[in-house]
This record gives structure tokens, C-alpha cells and sequence, in this order.
């Protein structure tokens, strides 16, 4: 059996979020923020992030375990769309989804949060 693993959420899949159903099985750990040292942008109807900037990311940890991971996965379109990073936080590693591609035209939120 797989250990659990941390995830670090900003978008549709934080508590309230459209998407938060596919944290059912996962176990909340903390609301969070990250280094400075993304950008986040508003892509319409969800966010997406991006590495190298200089805004911390305001979100959520969750425990997940692999069928959730792999359901997360499915959900953000890793390869295609998304990437997972590796990140330290206070509670241990934890996965971050980042964007593939830098969007060419999108609505940059320097708050860090989103909506």
C-alpha cells in the first residue's frame, strides 16, 4: 500500500470549489501559502500557475492516497496541460500542479489567490 501524499490546491479544487469533490477520499491538512515564487493567473474558469514570479500562492494541503492522486492527475491533464512540481512545505513534500505552458493572454491575479 502507497503511503499518502500531500497536494497543495489553489483553484476549483479548494473547500467550495466546483471541483472539490475529487478531495473526497483525501483528509484536509492546512490552509497554506507557498514561497514567492509563482505567477497566478486567472484563465477563465479555473487558475493556473506558473514558475518562475514572485507571488506566493494562497491554497490548501490535502492527504491524498494514489487513486485520488491519479484521479487529480486526469482531472488537471498531466502531461498535456498541467506539470507536477515537487514543493517543501511545513507539513512535508507536497505535489503542485503547474501550468505546461506560460498563457499568452490571461488576467494575472498578484494577490496570489484565487478568485
Amino acid at each position: 500500500m502507497a503511503l499518502p501524499m500531500l497536494v497543495f490546491v489553489y483553484g476549483t479544487l479548494k473547500r467550495g470549489g466546483r471541483n472539490q469533490g475529487f478531495l473526497r477520499r483525501a483528509r484536509f491538512v492546512a490552509s497554506w501559502q507557498t514561497a514567492p515564487a509563482y505567477q497566478l493567473f486567472d484563465l477563465g474558469t479555473y487558475p493556473g500557475a506558473w514558475r518562475p514570479g514572485t507571488t506566493a500562492l494562497q491554497g490548501e494541503l490535502y492527504e491524498v492516497d494514489a487513486l485520488t492522486l491519479a484521479a487529480l492527475d486526469r482531472l488537471e491533464e498531466v502531461p498535456r496541460v498541467y506539470r507536477r512540481e515537487s514543493i517543501q512545505t511545513d507539513f512535508g513534500p507536497a505535489i503542485l500542479y503547474l501550468l505546461q505552458r506560460m498563457p499568452r493572454s490571461a488576467r494575472r491575479c498578484a494577490s496570489g489567490r484565487w478568485p
